[in-house]
């Protein structure tokens, strides 16, 4: 797959090595703008340790996403599922990756914020990273939780009710934000974390098919 082909070596491998997530399910929401290596990383860490990740858009099927490294184009990534034929149902965790215009196409996508707010309505884990935080403000989840984000967002997050603090990974409840590249290992270990609890509940995963 041209994503197994894009990716870094995952950080952090080593302390979730004899950890197993086998069923576990993660949906990736992203559009064209996505920091890649917010997508890459965190995918690869998670099909190390057994997880099934799929990526879901606004885009059809087969559609390429434009990913980049900051400002510069970067790699493309073929969409596995358009958003409006995937259900929070069948995944266990949620994430969104950041980029500043991938989140910002995402919130004009009413079938995408139906999804994020079908994770938070289903307390379900979410977790968001960079400029990931912001389509949560349209989905009704910001408000009340304490976050963390690219700085730029600080001010939309508080204003929709918000805490924030300026801290490489947050947890509030099932909710995971980080601020910025550099803190995807421990980003990683937080979804991981919120996994194994599932995993070891005994919670059933989605289905396989």
């Amino acid at each position: 797959m041209q994503q197994a082909e894009n990716m870094q070596p995952a950080d952090h491998l080593e302390p979730a090595a004899t950890q197993s997530l086998d069923g576990r399910r993660v949906a990736v929401l992203m559009t064209d703008g996505v920091e890649q290596v917010e997508y890459t990383k965190p995918r690869q860490f998670l099909e190390a340790q057994g997880v099934t990740v799929v990526l879901i858009s606004p885009k059809k099927v087969g559609e390429q996403i434009q990913g980049f490294n900051h400002l510069e184009p970067g790699d493309k990534y073929a969409v596995e599922l358009n958003v409006e034929d995937a259900n929070a149902d069948d995944y266990d965790l949620l994430l969104l990756p950041g980029g500043v215009a991938n989140p910002d196409n995402l919130r004009s996508s009413p079938e995408s914020i139906a999804f994020i707010k079908a994770f938070g309505d289903g307390d379900k884990p979410i977790a968001a990273i960079c400029h990931g935080p912001w389509p949560l403000i349209d989905a009704g989840i910001a408000e009340s939780k304490h976050m963390t984000s690219w700085p730029t967002l600080q001010i939309d997050l508080v204003n929709a009710g918000a805490e924030w603090t300026d801290d490489e990974v947050v947890v509030d409840g099932k909710l995971i934000t980080s601020r910025k590249p550099d803190d995807i290992p421990a980003f990683n270990e937080a979804i991981m974390k919120q996994l194994m609890v599932l995993q070891e509940a005994g919670t059933d995963p989605g289905p396989t098919s």
